[in-house]
Protein backbone atom coordinates (compact mmCIF):
# COMPACT_ATOMS: atom_id res chain seq x y z
CA UNK A 1 0.00 0.00 0.00
CA UNK A 2 1.21 3.25 -0.46
CA UNK A 3 1.33 6.38 1.77
CA UNK A 4 1.99 10.12 1.42
CA UNK A 5 3.68 11.97 4.54
CA UNK A 6 4.47 15.78 4.52
CA UNK A 7 7.70 15.60 7.26
CA UNK A 8 9.10 19.61 6.13
CA UNK A 9 7.57 22.86 4.58
CA UNK A 10 9.18 25.93 3.65
CA UNK A 11 7.25 28.16 2.47
CA UNK A 12 5.22 26.12 -0.60
CA UNK A 13 7.82 24.19 -0.98
CA UNK A 14 7.74 20.43 0.69
CA UNK A 15 9.44 17.60 1.44
CA UNK A 16 7.75 14.03 1.85
CA UNK A 17 7.89 10.76 2.85
CA UNK A 18 5.81 8.16 -0.43
CA UNK A 19 5.30 4.64 1.05
CA UNK A 20 5.59 2.25 -1.85
CA UNK A 21 4.88 -1.42 -2.88
CA UNK A 22 9.05 -1.17 -3.91
CA UNK A 23 10.31 1.18 -1.33
CA UNK A 24 9.92 4.58 0.19
CA UNK A 25 11.03 7.56 -1.66
CA UNK A 26 11.83 11.12 -0.53
CA UNK A 27 10.57 14.29 -2.24
CA UNK A 28 11.52 16.53 -3.98
CA UNK A 29 12.64 13.83 -6.30
CA UNK A 30 14.33 13.55 -9.94
CA UNK A 31 13.22 9.92 -11.28
CA UNK A 32 16.24 8.96 -13.37
CA UNK A 33 15.27 8.25 -17.47
CA UNK A 34 15.23 4.59 -18.38
CA UNK A 35 12.98 5.10 -21.42
CA UNK A 36 13.43 1.52 -22.88
CA UNK A 37 14.03 0.11 -19.41
CA UNK A 38 17.75 1.54 -19.32
CA UNK A 39 19.44 4.51 -18.98
CA UNK A 40 21.34 5.70 -22.66
CA UNK A 41 24.79 5.76 -21.56
CA UNK A 42 25.59 2.15 -20.58
CA UNK A 43 24.48 2.90 -17.27
CA UNK A 44 23.63 -0.44 -15.33
CA UNK A 45 20.82 -0.46 -12.23
CA UNK A 46 24.02 -0.98 -9.41
CA UNK A 47 25.51 2.07 -10.88
CA UNK A 48 22.01 3.82 -10.20
CA UNK A 49 21.93 2.37 -6.72
CA UNK A 50 25.18 3.67 -6.35
CA UNK A 51 24.90 7.27 -7.35
CA UNK A 52 21.64 7.57 -5.06
CA UNK A 53 18.78 6.97 -7.36
CA UNK A 54 15.62 6.44 -5.97
CA UNK A 55 13.40 5.77 -8.47
CA UNK A 56 13.29 5.63 -12.15
CA UNK A 57 10.66 6.12 -14.86
CA UNK A 58 10.41 3.86 -17.91
CA UNK A 59 7.92 4.28 -21.29
CA UNK A 60 5.11 2.09 -22.14
CA UNK A 61 5.21 3.22 -25.58
CA UNK A 62 8.39 2.39 -26.44
CA UNK A 63 8.70 -1.11 -24.11
CA UNK A 64 4.96 -2.20 -26.06
CA UNK A 65 6.83 -2.14 -29.38
CA UNK A 66 9.98 -3.35 -28.09
CA UNK A 67 10.67 -6.04 -26.45
CA UNK A 68 6.67 -5.89 -26.21
CA UNK A 69 5.02 -6.09 -22.99
CA UNK A 70 3.69 -9.34 -23.14
CA UNK A 71 7.75 -10.68 -22.57
CA UNK A 72 8.44 -8.35 -19.98
CA UNK A 73 5.43 -9.58 -18.18
CA UNK A 74 6.98 -13.18 -19.06
CA UNK A 75 10.13 -12.24 -17.64
CA UNK A 76 8.72 -11.15 -14.32
CA UNK A 77 7.95 -7.58 -14.82
CA UNK A 78 10.38 -4.64 -15.20
CA UNK A 79 11.86 -5.14 -11.65
CA UNK A 80 13.32 -8.34 -12.37
CA UNK A 81 13.66 -7.58 -16.00
CA UNK A 82 15.82 -4.65 -15.15
CA UNK A 83 17.50 -5.88 -11.78
CA UNK A 84 16.02 -2.72 -10.22
CA UNK A 85 14.27 -2.86 -6.64
CA UNK A 86 13.16 0.45 -6.22
CA UNK A 87 10.41 2.45 -7.62
CA UNK A 88 9.60 2.66 -10.95
CA UNK A 89 7.17 4.95 -12.82
CA UNK A 90 5.93 4.06 -16.42
CA UNK A 91 5.24 7.33 -18.71
CA UNK A 92 1.66 5.79 -20.21
CA UNK A 93 2.95 6.13 -23.72
CA UNK A 94 0.56 9.18 -24.56
CA UNK A 95 2.75 11.55 -24.91
CA UNK A 96 4.81 9.76 -27.74
CA UNK A 97 1.95 8.89 -29.54
CA UNK A 98 1.49 12.62 -30.07
CA UNK A 99 5.31 13.32 -30.36
CA UNK A 100 6.75 10.15 -32.22
CA UNK A 101 3.51 9.26 -34.57
CA UNK A 102 3.26 11.05 -37.49
CA UNK A 103 0.05 9.34 -38.94
CA UNK A 104 -2.46 9.40 -36.02
CA UNK A 105 -6.39 9.44 -35.16
CA UNK A 106 -8.10 10.59 -31.91
CA UNK A 107 -11.10 9.14 -31.34
CA UNK A 108 -13.15 8.93 -27.95
CA UNK A 109 -12.39 5.07 -27.70
CA UNK A 110 -8.21 5.85 -28.09
CA UNK A 111 -5.70 6.79 -30.74
CA UNK A 112 -4.91 4.77 -33.80
CA UNK A 113 -1.04 5.60 -35.01
CA UNK A 114 1.49 3.84 -36.28
CA UNK A 115 4.92 2.38 -34.72
CA UNK A 116 8.07 4.94 -35.18
CA UNK A 117 10.09 1.27 -35.35
CA UNK A 118 8.45 -0.73 -37.82
CA UNK A 119 4.99 1.43 -39.39
CA UNK A 120 2.64 -1.28 -37.92
CA UNK A 121 -0.60 0.20 -36.84
CA UNK A 122 -0.70 0.26 -33.75
CA UNK A 123 -4.26 0.94 -31.05
CA UNK A 124 -3.67 2.61 -27.84
CA UNK A 125 -6.76 3.84 -24.99
CA UNK A 126 -6.92 4.21 -21.46
CA UNK A 127 -7.66 0.32 -20.93
CA UNK A 128 -4.75 -0.87 -23.40
CA UNK A 129 -2.27 1.66 -21.48
CA UNK A 130 -3.32 0.45 -18.68
CA UNK A 131 -3.43 -3.41 -19.20
CA UNK A 132 0.44 -2.73 -20.71
CA UNK A 133 1.72 -0.98 -17.58
CA UNK A 134 0.27 -3.80 -15.40
CA UNK A 135 2.19 -6.14 -17.14
CA UNK A 136 5.07 -4.30 -17.27
CA UNK A 137 4.24 -4.56 -13.24
CA UNK A 138 5.62 -0.65 -12.70
CA UNK A 139 5.00 0.56 -9.22
CA UNK A 140 2.91 4.16 -10.75
CA UNK A 141 1.27 4.07 -13.70
CA UNK A 142 0.47 7.32 -15.20
CA UNK A 143 -3.32 7.88 -16.84
CA UNK A 144 -3.19 7.99 -20.82
CA UNK A 145 -4.02 11.40 -21.80
CA UNK A 146 -3.69 13.46 -24.32
CA UNK A 147 -1.06 16.32 -24.73
CA UNK A 148 -1.90 19.04 -26.49
CA UNK A 149 0.32 21.36 -28.18
CA UNK A 150 0.53 24.54 -25.63
CA UNK A 151 -0.06 26.79 -28.50
CA UNK A 152 -3.24 25.07 -29.64
CA UNK A 153 -7.05 27.29 -29.37
CA UNK A 154 -8.99 27.54 -26.83
CA UNK A 155 -12.12 25.33 -27.97
CA UNK A 156 -9.40 22.73 -28.75
CA UNK A 157 -7.79 22.60 -24.99
CA UNK A 158 -11.55 22.21 -23.55
CA UNK A 159 -12.28 19.69 -26.14
CA UNK A 160 -9.17 18.09 -25.63
CA UNK A 161 -8.76 18.42 -22.10
CA UNK A 162 -12.61 16.85 -21.36
CA UNK A 163 -11.60 13.80 -23.56
CA UNK A 164 -8.96 12.96 -21.20
CA UNK A 165 -11.13 13.70 -18.26
CA UNK A 166 -13.29 10.77 -19.69
CA UNK A 167 -10.33 8.97 -20.20
CA UNK A 168 -9.26 9.00 -16.73
CA UNK A 169 -12.33 7.63 -15.38
CA UNK A 170 -11.62 4.65 -17.54
CA UNK A 171 -7.99 4.13 -16.66
CA UNK A 172 -9.19 4.10 -12.85
CA UNK A 173 -12.16 1.42 -13.76
CA UNK A 174 -9.22 -0.74 -15.34
CA UNK A 175 -6.65 -0.89 -13.35
CA UNK A 176 -9.34 -1.61 -10.00
CA UNK A 177 -10.14 -4.24 -12.01
CA UNK A 178 -6.51 -5.59 -13.03
CA UNK A 179 -5.64 -5.05 -9.70
CA UNK A 180 -7.59 -8.14 -8.45
CA UNK A 181 -6.33 -10.21 -11.57
CA UNK A 182 -4.84 -13.78 -10.29
CA UNK A 183 -1.95 -13.12 -12.68
CA UNK A 184 -1.31 -9.57 -12.28
CA UNK A 185 2.19 -9.15 -11.12
CA UNK A 186 1.35 -6.16 -9.03
CA UNK A 187 -1.90 -5.62 -7.12
CA UNK A 188 -0.55 -2.54 -5.68
CA UNK A 189 0.14 -0.74 -8.70
CA UNK A 190 -0.72 2.74 -8.24
CA UNK A 191 -1.91 5.50 -10.79
CA UNK A 192 -1.35 9.05 -11.09
CA UNK A 193 -3.84 11.30 -12.90
CA UNK A 194 -2.66 14.41 -15.18
CA UNK A 195 -3.80 18.07 -15.06
CA UNK A 196 -4.12 19.38 -18.89
CA UNK A 197 -4.85 22.76 -20.09
CA UNK A 198 -2.36 23.94 -21.94
CA UNK A 199 -1.43 27.57 -20.98
CA UNK A 200 -5.22 28.11 -19.82
CA UNK A 201 -4.97 29.16 -15.94
CA UNK A 202 -8.82 28.61 -15.78
CA UNK A 203 -9.01 25.23 -17.83
CA UNK A 204 -6.55 24.14 -15.81
CA UNK A 205 -7.79 24.56 -12.60
CA UNK A 206 -10.97 23.58 -13.39
CA UNK A 207 -9.23 20.39 -14.47
CA UNK A 208 -7.02 20.14 -11.75
CA UNK A 209 -10.53 19.98 -9.44
CA UNK A 210 -12.50 17.58 -11.35
CA UNK A 211 -9.46 14.63 -11.09
CA UNK A 212 -9.33 15.55 -7.68
CA UNK A 213 -12.67 13.98 -7.05
CA UNK A 214 -10.94 10.70 -8.29
CA UNK A 215 -8.96 10.29 -5.22
CA UNK A 216 -5.86 8.96 -7.08
CA UNK A 217 -2.27 8.32 -5.75
CA UNK A 218 -1.00 11.30 -7.20
CA UNK A 219 -1.36 14.13 -9.74
CA UNK A 220 0.97 15.00 -12.38
CA UNK A 221 1.04 18.45 -13.99
CA UNK A 222 0.98 17.56 -18.17
CA UNK A 223 1.54 19.62 -21.29
CA UNK A 224 4.35 22.04 -19.84
CA UNK A 225 7.95 21.95 -21.17
CA UNK A 226 6.77 21.64 -24.60
CA UNK A 227 6.91 24.89 -26.52
CA UNK A 228 5.63 28.01 -23.63
CA UNK A 229 8.03 30.14 -22.23
CA UNK A 230 9.89 29.29 -18.28
CA UNK A 231 7.47 32.31 -16.97
CA UNK A 232 4.41 30.73 -18.43
CA UNK A 233 5.33 27.15 -16.81
CA UNK A 234 5.89 29.10 -13.27
CA UNK A 235 2.55 30.86 -13.85
CA UNK A 236 0.55 27.77 -14.65
CA UNK A 237 1.88 26.05 -11.72
CA UNK A 238 1.41 29.26 -9.47
CA UNK A 239 -2.21 28.92 -10.76
CA UNK A 240 -2.46 25.29 -10.80
CA UNK A 241 -0.75 23.55 -7.69
CA UNK A 242 -2.95 25.40 -4.97
CA UNK A 243 -5.65 23.34 -6.56
CA UNK A 244 -4.42 19.77 -6.16
CA UNK A 245 -4.58 17.35 -3.09
CA UNK A 246 -2.21 18.54 -0.32
CA UNK A 247 -2.05 15.13 0.95
CA UNK A 248 -0.90 13.70 -2.23
CA UNK A 249 2.28 14.25 -4.55
CA UNK A 250 2.76 16.26 -7.49
CA UNK A 251 4.80 15.55 -10.68
CA UNK A 252 5.87 17.67 -13.23
CA UNK A 253 6.34 15.94 -16.13
CA UNK A 254 9.26 16.30 -18.00
CA UNK A 255 11.13 19.04 -16.67
CA UNK A 256 13.65 19.83 -16.38
CA UNK A 257 16.70 21.74 -16.05
CA UNK A 258 18.49 22.72 -12.66
CA UNK A 259 17.19 26.13 -12.51
CA UNK A 260 13.46 24.90 -13.69
CA UNK A 261 13.38 22.35 -10.35
CA UNK A 262 14.23 24.86 -8.25
CA UNK A 263 11.84 27.15 -9.17
CA UNK A 264 8.61 23.91 -9.44
CA UNK A 265 10.04 23.03 -6.15
CA UNK A 266 9.52 26.59 -4.12
CA UNK A 267 5.69 26.02 -5.96
CA UNK A 268 5.20 22.58 -4.40
CA UNK A 269 6.13 20.03 -6.81
CA UNK A 270 7.31 16.84 -5.38
CA UNK A 271 8.49 14.99 -8.88
CA UNK A 272 10.75 15.62 -11.69
CA UNK A 273 12.29 13.84 -15.32
CA UNK A 274 13.77 14.60 -17.63
CA UNK A 275 16.46 13.53 -20.46
CA UNK A 276 18.38 16.38 -19.80
CA UNK A 277 21.19 15.38 -17.77
CA UNK A 278 21.44 11.98 -20.16
CA UNK A 279 20.89 13.62 -23.41
CA UNK A 280 23.32 16.61 -22.72
CA UNK A 281 25.87 14.48 -21.54
CA UNK A 282 26.34 12.13 -24.05
CA UNK A 283 26.97 15.08 -26.42
CA UNK A 284 30.00 16.26 -23.76
CA UNK A 285 28.13 19.03 -21.73
CA UNK A 286 28.67 18.39 -18.09
CA UNK A 287 26.15 19.59 -15.03
CA UNK A 288 28.18 21.74 -12.74
CA UNK A 289 27.78 23.67 -9.43
CA UNK A 290 29.23 26.58 -11.81
CA UNK A 291 26.91 26.29 -14.21
CA UNK A 292 27.22 23.94 -17.70
CA UNK A 293 30.62 23.20 -19.45
CA UNK A 294 31.14 21.66 -22.61
CA UNK A 295 34.12 19.12 -22.06
CA UNK A 296 34.78 19.34 -26.06
CA UNK A 297 36.06 22.46 -25.74
CA UNK A 298 40.10 22.88 -26.66
CA UNK A 299 40.52 24.46 -23.22
CA UNK A 300 39.99 21.33 -21.20
CA UNK A 301 42.48 19.60 -23.25
CA UNK A 302 44.80 18.80 -20.37
CA UNK A 303 42.95 20.29 -17.17
CA UNK A 304 43.76 17.21 -15.04
CA UNK A 305 40.83 18.85 -12.39
CA UNK A 306 37.27 16.83 -12.32
CA UNK A 307 34.44 17.59 -13.72
CA UNK A 308 33.02 19.55 -10.68
CA UNK A 309 36.41 19.74 -8.38
CA UNK A 310 32.66 20.03 -5.26
CA UNK A 311 31.60 16.42 -6.33
CA UNK A 312 31.82 13.40 -4.87
CA UNK A 313 30.49 11.28 -7.56
CA UNK A 314 32.44 8.06 -8.64
CA UNK A 315 33.39 9.80 -11.79
CA UNK A 316 34.89 12.97 -10.33
CA UNK A 317 36.50 11.10 -7.85
CA UNK A 318 38.45 9.06 -10.54
CA UNK A 319 38.87 10.98 -13.89
CA UNK A 320 40.15 14.05 -14.73
CA UNK A 321 37.77 16.02 -17.47
CA UNK A 322 41.26 15.92 -19.73
CA UNK A 323 40.74 12.48 -19.87
CA UNK A 324 37.21 12.11 -20.18
CA UNK A 325 37.87 14.80 -22.87
CA UNK A 326 39.54 12.52 -25.57
CA UNK A 327 37.07 9.81 -24.73
CA UNK A 328 34.59 12.04 -26.23
CA UNK A 329 36.81 12.69 -28.85
CA UNK A 330 37.88 9.43 -30.00
CA UNK A 331 34.30 8.19 -29.55
CA UNK A 332 35.34 5.98 -26.88
CA UNK A 333 32.12 4.43 -25.27
CA UNK A 334 33.14 4.78 -21.42
CA UNK A 335 33.05 8.55 -22.11
CA UNK A 336 29.63 8.68 -22.63
CA UNK A 337 28.99 6.21 -19.84
CA UNK A 338 30.62 8.75 -17.18
CA UNK A 339 29.25 11.84 -18.73
CA UNK A 340 25.88 10.53 -17.68
CA UNK A 341 26.81 9.06 -14.67
CA UNK A 342 28.38 12.09 -13.55
CA UNK A 343 25.28 14.28 -14.53
CA UNK A 344 22.60 11.72 -13.14
CA UNK A 345 24.57 11.98 -9.62
CA UNK A 346 24.69 15.83 -9.67
CA UNK A 347 20.86 16.08 -10.51
CA UNK A 348 20.33 13.17 -7.42
CA UNK A 349 22.82 15.23 -5.18
CA UNK A 350 20.66 18.30 -5.90
CA UNK A 351 17.84 16.84 -5.21
CA UNK A 352 19.44 15.80 -1.65
CA UNK A 353 20.44 18.99 -0.75
CA UNK A 354 17.24 20.26 -1.21
CA UNK A 355 15.64 17.82 1.24
CA UNK A 356 17.94 19.48 3.33
CA UNK A 357 16.97 22.97 2.93
CA UNK A 358 13.43 22.31 2.92
CA UNK A 359 14.07 20.83 6.58
CA UNK A 360 16.01 23.13 7.85
CA UNK A 361 13.55 26.12 6.57
CA UNK A 362 15.71 27.65 4.45
CA UNK A 363 15.20 26.79 0.92
CA UNK A 364 14.86 30.14 -0.54
CA UNK A 365 18.89 30.62 0.66
CA UNK A 366 20.15 27.74 -1.01
CA UNK A 367 18.09 28.30 -4.23
CA UNK A 368 19.53 31.96 -4.89
CA UNK A 369 22.89 29.93 -4.12
CA UNK A 370 22.67 27.64 -6.52
CA UNK A 371 21.24 29.99 -9.02
CA UNK A 372 24.05 31.83 -8.29
CA UNK A 373 26.52 29.50 -9.02
CA UNK A 374 24.80 28.38 -11.86
CA UNK A 375 24.79 31.77 -13.32
CA UNK A 376 29.25 33.26 -12.17
CA UNK A 377 29.91 29.75 -14.33
CA UNK A 378 34.01 28.71 -13.96
CA UNK A 379 36.98 31.08 -13.20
Amino acid sequence: MSSYKIIATDGRAKSAEFVTPHGTVMTPVFMNVGTVGAIKGAVSSPDLETIGTQIELCNTYHLHVRPGDGIVKQMGGLHKFMNWKRPILTDSGGFQVFSLAKLRKIREEGVFFNSHVDGRKIFMGPEESMRIQSNLASTIAMAFDECPSSTSERKYIEESVARTTRWLERCKAEMKRLNTLDDTINKEQMLFGINQGAVFDDIRIEHAKRITELDLDGYAVGGLAVGETHDEMYRVLDAVVPFLPKEKPVYLMGVGTPANILEAVERGVDFFDCVYPTRNGRHGHAYTNFGKINLLNKKYETDDRPIDVTCNCPVCKNHSRAYIRHLLKANEMLGLRLMVLHNLSFYNTMMSEIREAIAGHEFAAYKKRKLAGFENGEE
